[in-house]
């Protein structure tokens, strides 16, 4: 007869990915001439739940690199920026999310998409993609068949020979 069984283990509970977009500028001493380049670095980030909503906050530092006073001298000004960003996950009924662990992954590093200058403000735009999944206690069903039998017989094979050594005849050549 088959049955089944229910077997409880971790598994992703839900799933999603989302991505932000931030704009920022920031002020400088010196009217810029052009923009050399723009760096995101030291990404870190880290997710909690509330309800039904991912809460992801996070930080990074720009590094924008300019030239001023008719492109004959440089300057980098460096700001960190924090972040706070709300991800909704479809939750399916009947699955319990109170003991579900969050792991929030960086499937896009963020990246300075534009920059622009304005006066002594240099604008500029940052963009990354998240993915997120909850992982939590589920039940898994399986179907187990009664009628196997797994248990094997263990033969001890010193008295399995025993029990060949006591059976052999070692004078049936010379009996014939």
């Amino acid at each position: 007869m088959s049955s089944y069984r229910e077997i409880v283990t971790k598994a992703v509970l839900g799933k999603g990915k989302k991505i932000f977009n931030h704009s920022h500028f920031v002020n400088v001493n010196n009217t810029p001439s052009n923009v050399l380049g723009c760096w995101v670095i030291n990404h870190n980030f880290k997710g909690n739940k509330e309800g039904s909503v991912i809460t992801v906050t996070g930080s990074y530092d720009i590094n924008i690199w300019y030239s001023y006073d008719n492109d004959t001298k440089t300057d980098v000004v460096k700001e960190t920026f924090n972040y706070k960003e709300n991800v909704n996950i479809r939750e399916k009924e009947g699955v319990d999310y109170s003991d579900a662990s969050i792991i929030v992954r960086s499937l896009k590093d963020p990246t300075c998409r534009e920059v622009k200058i304005d006066g002594n403000k240099i604008n500029y735009k940052v963009e990354e993609e998240l993915g997120i999944e909850l992982i939590g206690d589920t039940k898994v069903k399986i179907l187990a068949d009664d009628n196997m039998d797994d248990w094997e017989e263990i033969v001890d094979e010193s008295d399995a020979m025993k029990e060949i050594d006591e059976t052999v005849d070692e004078d049936y050549l010379d009996k014939k």
